[in-house]
Formats: structure tokens, C-alpha cells, sequence
């Protein structure tokens, strides 16, 4: 029926506000005062076509999907306004993060330096409050890197209760897109 929300789509409708001071601040690599912030970076790779291929695969959302994590989102393609909700775990033991795009960056005609990519912050229901933001860099030697910032705390007791288990968590899902940076580099479909 067209009313309905297609599967892995996000209910039309289903909006809420971004719940954390520094929108946008991932593009600019500052976080807000009292938000730690997460840096992590990995080589991929050098050339052109490489970059291009990472940088698709960024912006249409399967750094994410070959991470493991269970999406649905809105939109095929990463643009401002998106809304995406990743889930890991299993079954009853699955944690729905919903976020919402909030900066794109896209890949410039040329060879030179440049980066793409793009952030999204948390809304209501996500275990933590703050942003996350996925980037692939070029230099003028070719070289090419991933770049992933985070800044966020707790979004309550309970989350913030478990906050160690929380910040493996995060790694271990980094460390995910990492890996699936790499498939993405090496054009591993």
C-alpha cells in the first residue's frame, strides 16, 4: 500500500529533534565543552579510483551496512535531513540508534587533495547524545584515509551506568568501519 513505510525505511512522519549542543561541529572537528571527543583514522590506500570508491560507499550508506549494523534510513543515498537508525545486538537485546544527517560533503571533480563524507547526530532513543562523522581524505601524494569523529556522552542513567561497556562498544563498531572501509577500498562487493 502506498501509506505504508517501505521495509527498511523509516516511517514517514517519524520526526524529532537532535538532542545535543554543537550541531554540526564534526565538520569542523571541534566538540562541544563537556562531549569527549574520538578521533580514529586508518590508511586505505592510494589512488583516485580508490578514494571514489570509498567515498560512494560513504555516502550511500554501506560503510554502515557492511559494518554489521542493521539500517534503515529514509533516503538511499546520505543528504542533509536524513534520518538512518542503526541496530545491533540480537533480538530483544537490539539497540536502535536513530540519527539524523546533518553536513554532506561530496567528492569535487579532480585529482586534488579533497575529502567527502558526512555527519549525523543523535535524536531521542539513541543511547548516547552527540555525533558522528564518517570521512575519506585524498592528499596531493594519493594517499588515502578514513576518518572517523565522535564526540558524545550518555544520554542517561541507565547508559551512562554502563558507560564502560559502552565505550567498547563504540571501538568494537569502529573498528567495523574500519574493516569495511577496507572492503570499499579494495572493491569488494
Amino acid at each position: 500500500m502506498s501509506g505504508e513505510p517501505r521495509v527498511g525505511r523509516i516511517a514517514p512522519g517519524a520526526r524529532a529533534a537532535l538532542n545535543y549542543p554543537g550541531i554540526g561541529s564534526t565538520e569542523h572537528g571541534q566538540a562541544p565543552e563537556g562531549f569527549p571527543c574520538l578521533v580514529s583514522q586508518a590508511y586505505l590506500g592510494d589512488g583516485l579510483a580508490l578514494y571514489r570508491r570509498v567515498a560512494q560507499g560513504i555516502l550511500s550508506w554501506q560503510l554502515q551496512k557492511r559494518s554489521g549494523l542493521r539500517v534503515r534510513t529514509d533516503s538511499d543515498a546520505v543528504v542533509p535531513g536524513a534520518r538512518v537508525v542503526s541496530g545491533f545486538g540480537v533480538g530483544p537485546f537490539r539497540i536502535n540508534a536513530p540519527c539524523e544527517v546533518v553536513w554532506v560533503r561530496r567528492p569535487v571533480p579532480g585529482g586534488g587533495p579533497q575529502r567527502a563524507g558526512f555527519g549525523y547526530g543523535t535524536l531521542p532513543g539513541h543511547p548516547v547524545r552527540g555525533e558522528e562523522a564518517f570521512e575519506v581524505e585524498i592528499d596531493a601524494a594519493r594517499r588515502v584515509v578514513l576518518k572517523i569523529t565522535a564526540f558524545s556522552r550518555p544520554s542517561n542513567w541507565f547508559y551512562a551506568a554502563g558507560s564502560a561497556l559502552a565505550g567498547r562498544a563504540q571501538r568494537h563498531v569502529t573498528s567495523r568501519y574500519i574493516g569495511s572501509a577496507h572492503e570499499l577500498a579494495a572493491g569488494e562487493s
